[in-house]
């Protein structure tokens, strides 16, 4: 069994955000980067329990620079046989999934894996991409895969029930929570990691389709007013003529 999972490069949740170029790019400067976790805890762990119950290899797909190979040394380190990191800077999901397609480079795999989104755009539109421009199956959100004989067996979650759906490979997936739980990379797979192989390859040439006009933070959050629980007409009055919510 051949198995693609795609990874991409997210700010820590911890990390400060800030914009440069008015307010057009992301400002990188001292942000620590991780594996997206939707595309490691889920997609990655998942694929590297098939193999493991089912022979074959797992490769990890990343689209991006040089500084990149932390992230995708770390996936090689949780188990993942080889790397692919097409060499450029992605401007939005339908030039990456064109330019991820481009580097198979005709390469078949029985199962590509992505997260149901990045924690950073929230985008979730990867992996209907990569399938419609593969023409292969297409299951979202997945939260549980099995393989039973030549059939895979997916869960989904739909407005409060559950969705089996079975599919032959090759398909595509995009997984979510419940798929795996997460891994941490132990001595024996960082050392290992330092010799696997990544494949650098250069960009197809695929434009964008779309282009950041600008990015605006939030608005900071209001004072928050404790009111004692015995003065129910105080709470109530505020709700109504300050914040006007009822």
């Amino acid at each position: 069994m051949k198995i693609l999972v795609c990874i991409s490069k997210v700010p820590d949740t911890t990390a400060k955000i800030s914009f440069t170029d008015n307010n057009t790019k992301f400002n990188e400067d001292k942000v620590q980067f991780i594996i997206n976790p939707y595309d490691e805890w889920y997609a990655l762990v998942r694929a590297l329990e098939l193999k493991e119950a089912n022979g074959g290899t797992v490769t990890v797909i990343n689209a991006g620079l040089a500084d990149n190979e932390q992230i995708i040394r770390k996936a090689l380190a949780l188990g993942a046989d080889d790397a692919i990191r097409i060499n450029m800077q992605p401007e939005d999901a339908y030039q990456t999934a064109a330019e991820i397609v481009a580097a198979m480079n005709g390469e078949q795999y029985d199962i590509i894996l992505t997260g149901k989104e990045t924690i950073d755009y929230n985008g979730g539109i990867m992996g209907g991409f990569i399938a419609e421009m593969l023409d292969l199956p297409y299951v979202s959100m997945a939260s549980k895969l099995d393989k039973n004989g030549d059939v895979f067996v997916l869960e989904r979650e739909i407005e409060g029930v559950k969705e089996i759906v079975e599919v032959k490979a090759p398909f595509v997936l995009s997984a979510q929570k419940g798929m795996a739980e997460a891994r941490i990379p132990n001595m024996r797979g960082i050392l290992a990691s330092k010799s696997k192989p990544v494949k650098v390859v250069e960009p197809s040439g695929t434009g964008a389709r779309t282009h950041v006009a600008a990015f605006a933070l939030p608005a900071e959050k209001g004072g928050c007013k404790m009111i004692p629980a015995e003065n129910a007409e105080q709470l109530i009055d505020l709700l109504k003529n300050e914040a006007k919510v009822i």
